[in-house]
């Protein structure tokens, strides 16, 4: 039986050429287009593993990662992005990933990221970690027990803010009212030091929690 695999990422080209990439080893039983439907997905289809996209709508990889953790311990994750930066990997490790796979390395490197993820390993797509990946991933992991700053209710919430939505569309989309979420607007940014909307956008910039 092939092991099966959630593919999370806001671009149909992307999953329609994964798909073709992991079919043959793998089973995909579910293509989501944001961090929400990926965690739905977890819960509905239980894969052994959900590759995952940084830069996603309603809820960024990074903060999706956590929560599947929460809901799902077993799964692996294997993060697929165009992000670079060692903060984004070690954001990711600590999040739990076990595979950091850059999207134009894909094609070599997914497959043996997946592989490895299911065998108990962690892999990162060479060149991007010029220091001890050994050592990165237990740095890492070890800050997986840190307090953030911010609950992940107020990294939903602001999340949907900082994309432009507003109070009652991010209420509809987290199942609130839009007095629970301007309470938590309010409780972010009294939290932070923020005193305007744009700056809220900065933090989330700034923090990885949205893609400038």
């Amino acid at each position: 039986m092939k092991p099966r695999v959630v593919l999370a990422d806001d671009h149909t080209i992307v999953t329609e050429g994964l798909k073709a990439l992991l079919d043959p080893e793998f089973e995909i039983v579910a293509t989501v287009d944001n961090g929400r439907a990926a965690i739905k997905a977890v819960r509905d289809f239980n894969p052994a593993v959900i590759v995952l996209d940084i830069s996603m709508p309603q809820l960024n990889g990074i903060d999706t990662a956590r929560e599947i953790r929460k809901v799902a311990p077993k799964v692996k994750i294997v993060i697929l992005t165009m992000h670079t930066e060692l903060s984004y990997v070690q954001a990711a490790l600590a999040a739990g990933a076990s595979g950091y796979v850059i999207k134009h390395s894909a094609s070599v490197d997914l497959l043996l990221a997946i592989r490895r993820a299911l065998s108990g390993h962690t892999y990162i797509t060479r060149g991007i970690v010029k220091n001890d990946v050994d050592a990165l991933v237990r740095r890492s992991r070890r800050a997986r027990g840190a307090s953030p700053q911010l609950t992940s209710r107020q990294r939903e919430v602001l999340q949907l803010l900082a994309e432009g939505r507003s109070a009652k569309e991010a209420a509809a989309i987290l199942n609130l009212s839009s007095r629970t979420v301007e309470f938590h607007k309010y409780r972010i940014m009294q939290q932070l030091g923020l005193r305007t909307s744009a700056e809220l956008t900065q933090f989330a910039i700034k923090h990885k929690i949205i893609s400038g």
